[in-house]
């Protein structure tokens, strides 16, 4: 029996299709995009193929994927590169999961099988192959085009990959772009920003405890931007969430003057009359500056109101 050579004997063996551009370090946070195709190893047959899937793959490095040998594949490729590697089934234990992964996306919910201890020993994955591949593990080969490489300094980071750190830069950012496309009158682009950075905020302020000093710094952070947020809603005609949203800083800070004045327009445009004047006179006793814009404001409910009943007379004087 012919042994085999020590090349055939490695867990990870490659071969280059196609050359690439240049090898380029990637270090970790780098993002890589790649096309793939699955075989069994010395099976022409195709297991999956990402571009039938129509979405290429996509990993962020020293982020701890499932498939791990995808990791140690990609950092041995230049950019352009397409090679064939043909893995050891015990680095491709977890394949059948990824794949399963990949190819639900774009299902109903109700379409996937949840993949749990029970219904694993019962049912199977839900895709036939690939419970053939858990029952008769095997080495995969995976072809791999390389087309994508963003270091961790080219590309924006979205936010489960940030510290917490980089999350409240991220939140000074959005802020900043808010307010610029705000003073621009880009106020669909200004309301993206704002939510994105209330998310963070949110978001850092799970890991505290309600009310502590650290919690309470971060809802400081978030008071404003709720804010700018809730006036561009108010701007786009939604007076519902900006009462909802004018609440919540309330609550936070119960003397904002601006979330009382915002909460005031929001329930004039709702025609919620008594507690729009509510709202604007208790504004006024927390800011005396207020006094001339807020008369223009119950002086306009005022005229709303007689509008209004004159209109309810004409109505009830037709139905009599």
């Amino acid at each position: 029996m012919q042994s085999r050579s020590k090349s055939d004997m490695k867990p990870i063996r490659k071969e280059i299709l196609n050359p690439g551009n240049a090898y380029i370090e990637l270090t970790p946070g780098t993002r890589v995009k790649f096309h793939f195709q699955t075989r069994r190893a010395g099976d022409s047959r195709i297991i999956d193929d990402s571009r039938k899937m129509e979405k290429p793959m996509e990993l962020v490095l020293g982020k701890k994927f499932k498939l791990e040998v995808w990791e140690l594949i990609v950092q041995q490729m230049s950019l352009n590169e397409v090679a064939k590697f043909t893995v050891h089934k015990s680095l491709c234990a977890q394949y059948p999961f990824i794949s399963k992964t990949l190819r639900d996306i774009g299902k109903k919910p109700e379409e996937r099988r949840h993949c749990c201890g029970m219904t694993l020993q019962n049912e199977g994955i839900g895709y036939t192959d690939l419970d053939e591949l858990l029952q008769n593990p095997s080495d995969l080969e995976f072809i791999i085009e390389l087309f994508s490489i963003e270091l961790p300094e080219q590309y924006e980071k979205e936010r489960w990959q940030m510290s917490d750190d980089e999350k409240m830069l991220a939140t000074s950012t959005l802020r900043e772009r808010g307010n610029n496309f705000y003073k621009a009158s880009r106020f669909t682009e200004a309301e993206t920003c704002y939510r994105e950075a209330v998310g963070i905020v949110e978001q850092l302020m799970l890991k505290e405890k309600p009310h502590d000093e650290e919690w309470q710094e971060l809802a400081a952070i978030k008071t404003p931007l709720l804010l700018n947020y809730a006036q561009c809603r108010l701007i786009a005609g939604d007076f519902y969430a900006v009462i909802e949203h004018c609440n919540e800083v309330l609550t936070l800070d119960p003397r904002n003057v601006k979330a009382l004045f915002r909460r005031a327009k929001a329930h004039a445009g709702a025609w919620n009359p008594a507690q729009a004047r509510r709202d604007f006179l208790d504004a006024l006793a927390l800011d005396a500056s207020l006094k001339s814009t807020v008369s223009k404001e119950l002086k306009s409910i005022e005229d709303q109101q007689q509008a209004r009943n004159v209109q309810d007379r004409i109505h009830m004087q037709k139905l009599f």
